[in-house]
C-alpha cells in the first residue's frame, strides 16, 4: 500500500466518535427514543426488538421504543429472503409499523438499528441513514468488503454520524471481564466459532465474524500478518500481532460446537467468546444512542475486516502469510 493511501485509511480510522449536537437532541426529550429497524431477514431484528420493547407491569421500560421497520433485507440470499414474511408478522406483534421504504422510516424515527443480514447493501442504506442524520448501529457484517467498510465509516464521518458495528459476542460478560483485565495483559488467545460460508462474502464475514469478533475483544488491534489453514470441515486462522503476540481463530462448518475459547494472561488463564445472550448488546446499543459514543473504535472494526480479508488471501495462496496492511 502507498503511503498516500495508509495515511488516508489512518485519518478513517481515527474518526471521531462523539457527536454533541446529536447527544443534546436525543437526550433533551422525556419521551421514549423511537428506533427504526432497517432489515427483516435476521433474527436479531426480532430479537433486538423485543429486549427493547419490554414493558414489565410496575418496571421502568428501556426509554426506547422501535416504532417503525423497513422489511428489506436481503432479496437474492435465500436463507435470509424466505425468513422476511414470518419477521414481518413477528414484529407486528410487537406493535411496529411496517414502512414502504427507508426513507419513510427515517421520516418516523429518531435512530436506526440496521439489520439488514447482507453486508452488500450496507453502504448504499447506511449512506440514506447518515444523510438523515440518524445515529446507527450496523449489524454484523459491516460491509461485505473492506473498501465498504472505510467508505461507511468515511461516509459517517463526513456527515458528523455516530456509527458503530459489533458482534453480540464482543460483549458477553466472559470476554470483557478479560478485556477490562481479569487476568492481567492478554499475551495470546485461541477463539472458536461456527463458520457457514456463504458465497456472496468472504468467507469469515458471513459467520465466522463471531469467533474473530472475540479474539479482537481480549487482543486489540494490531495484528501485522495472517495465515490460514483451510479444510472442507474446518479451518485455522492464526494472526501475529506487532507485539509478537499471537491469537488464533478456529471455525468450524457445524453451529453445534458453540461459541468459545481461551485468553492467557500475565496473571492467569480465563474462557472468553462465550454466547451469553443478546442483552448486553442491547444495552451497549442504548447507551451509544444516548451518548453518541461508539463503544468500538472503527480503527478496530476496520482492522478487524482485513483481518478476515487477509484469511481469505492466505487460503487462495495455499496458507502462505499475508500482511493485514495490505488488504486497505
Amino acid at each position: 500500500m502507498n503511503r498516500r493511501k495508509f495515511q488516508e485509511v489512518l485519518s478513517i480510522a481515527s474518526i471521531p466518535l462523539f457527536f454533541p449536537a446529536v447527544r443534546s437532541s436525543l437526550m433533551a426529550t422525556s419521551k421514549d427514543i423511537k428506533i427504526g429497524v432497517i432489515g427483516l431477514d435476521t433474527s436479531h431484528a426480532i430479537a433486538f426488538s423485543k429486549i427493547i420493547n419490554q414493558r414489565e407491569e410496575g418496571k421502568e421500560g428501556t426509554g426506547f421504543m422501535v416504532t417503525h421497520a423497513y422489511p428489506y433485507g436481503s432479496r437474492d440470499i435465500e436463507s435470509s429472503a424466505a425468513r422476511i414474511p414470518g419477521y414481518i408478522d413477528d414484529i407486528k406483534k410487537l406493535g411496529v409499523a411496517i414502512t414502504n421504504s427507508i426513507d419513510e422510516l427515517l421520516t418516523e424515527v429518531d435512530v436506526v438499528l440496521l439489520e439488514t443480514n447482507d453486508g452488500r447493501l450496507h453502504l448504499e442504506q447506511s449512506q440514506q441513514v447518515f444523510e438523515a442524520g440518524k445515529p446507527v448501529f450496523i449489524d454484523k457484517p459491516i460491509a461485505a468488503s473492506v473498501k465498504d467498510t472505510l467508505a461507511i465509516f468515511k461516509t459517517a464521518e463526513k456527515h458528523q454520524v455516530p456509527v458503530f458495528s459489533a458482534s453480540s459476542l464482543r460483549f458477553s460478560p466472559s470476554t470483557q471481564e478479560v478485556a477490562q483485565g481479569k487476568i492481567g495483559r492478554v499475551l495470546g488467545a485461541d477463539t472458536y466459532s461456527p463458520a457457514k460460508l456463504e458465497t456472496t462474502h468472504p468467507d469469515l464475514y458471513w459467520y465466522g465474524i463471531h469467533g474473530v469478533e472475540s479474539l479482537y475483544a481480549v487482543m486489540g488491534a494490531g495484528c501485522k500478518q495472517v495465515t490460514r489453514l483451510f479444510r472442507d470441515d474446518m479451518e485455522v486462522v492464526t494472526g501475529e500481532w506487532e507485539d509478537g503476540r499471537i491469537g488464533t481463530f478456529r471455525g468450524l462448518r457445524t453451529e453445534k460446537t458453540g461459541y468459545g475459547g481461551v485468553a492467557f494472561g500475565t496473571e492467569g488463564i480465563a474462557a472468553v467468546g462465550a454466547y451469553e445472550g443478546y442483552e448486553h448488546l442491547v444495552w451497549e446499543i442504548l447507551k451509544f444512542f444516548k451518548s453518541g459514543i461508539a463503544p468500538v473504535q472503527p480503527s478496530e472494526t476496520i482492522e478487524m475486516f482485513a483481518f478476515m480479508a487477509a484469511a481469505d488471501e492466505s487460503r487462495k495462496m495455499g496458507g502462505k502469510s499475508v500482511m493485514v496492511k495490505n488488504m486497505y
